[in-house]
């Protein structure tokens, strides 16, 4: 996998942290440093481990489904990116009424947006990628983009966080449609 792709994998599924991120922004709850830097960490920790327990467990299932695995990385990432297209048109993460970057609520919003990174990882390993490299570059840029989500929250308001999400799916699909082309050509 090159790099672009990794990196285009990475800014896509920061998109739901940035989505949250921009909320938790505009909603004038992260007002201080160490606010911010929770919410950002946690959220870029969460989706640093997540591909990791995901490729660990696709490793064990991968010699298993070798010969349709490109179909299997696929249809995770299609619906995945499927999945944060349809998300961006609900109501999710609009309201923020506590301080996201504390206790349940923080522990729930880096789970809910690091769900997609544990399949992807789990897709990685059906296409024997080495994790190490791309689990870092998706932590670093998650963090990287909730702490910019959180700065521009109140400047881009409600309206940018699902067209973020639409892209990320989009991206996510895109990258399933190459890695599908790429399997049935040999």
């Amino acid at each position: 996998m090159s790099i672009p792709e990794i990196l285009f994998i990475a800014v896509a599924l920061a998109m739901d942290a940035f989505a949250v991120s921009v909320a938790a922004g505009t909603s004038g709850l992260m007002a201080g440093a160490r606010a911010k830097f929770r919410l950002s960490f946690h959220l870029g920790f969460f989706q640093f481990f997540m591909p990791l327990a995901g490729w660990y467990a696709g490793m064990h299932i991968a010699p298993l489904v070798s010969a349709i695995d490109h179909w299997v990385a696929f249809f995770l990432l299609s619906f995945i990116g499927i999945r944060m297209i349809a998300d961006a048109f609900g109501d999710k993460g609009k309201k923020v009424k506590k301080d996201p970057s504390r206790g349940y609520t923080l522990v729930l919003l880096a789970v809910a947006t690091s769900i997609d990174a544990l399949a992807v990882g789990f897709s990685l390993a059906m296409i024997n990628v080495d994790i190490w490299y791309p689990s870092v570059m998706i932590g670093i840029i998650t963090a990287a983009m909730s702490l910019a989500g959180i700065q521009l929250g109140r400047f881009l308001g409600h309206r940018a966080g699902p067209r973020m999400e639409i892209a990320g799916g989009a991206i996510l699909i895109v990258i399933a449609v190459r890695i599908l082309a790429s399997g049935l050509s040999g």
